[in-house]
């Protein structure tokens, strides 16, 4: 797991540092992917010494990052029928609510599997 964490840290760095470059430094908004990046990076790295809270806290940041990015993605539609007022940033946040549900996803198994293993041992 904190090595899952620390390449999404780094994956969301890029996307949202690209997507900021795509839109010309027009909004920091485009950062926000860059930003949770950071900090999942962070607690990725936290997680090599204690892999228990900086994985928590790398899921903690994707849940937010997941509720954070849901309204530009309820925004797909609109999108795809080339109305959306900002096409980028519906783009950008879809990538980043699919990456950090997966995230999540594989979070949640990885602790059920865990719980699992430390039941089965005693």
């Amino acid at each position: 797991m904190p090595q899952l964490t620390i390449g999404l840290g780094v994956l969301l760095v890029a996307i949202g540092s690209i997507a900021f470059i795509a839109t010309s430094f027009a909004s920091w908004t485009a950062l926000i992917p860059a930003m949770l990046g950071a900090v999942i990076l962070v607690a990725g790295l936290i997680s090599l010494k204690k892999q228990k809270l900086g994985v928590h806290l790398a899921l903690a940041v994707a849940v937010l990052g997941v509720l954070g990015t849901s309204r530009n993605v309820m925004q797909l539609d609109a999108l795809i029928a080339r109305e959306a007022e900002r096409p980028t940033a519906v783009f950008i946040s879809t990538i980043t609510f699919a990456l950090l549900i997966f995230y999540v996803g594989f979070g949640i198994h990885s602790f059920v599997a865990a719980r699992r293993w430390k039941t089965a041992e005693t």
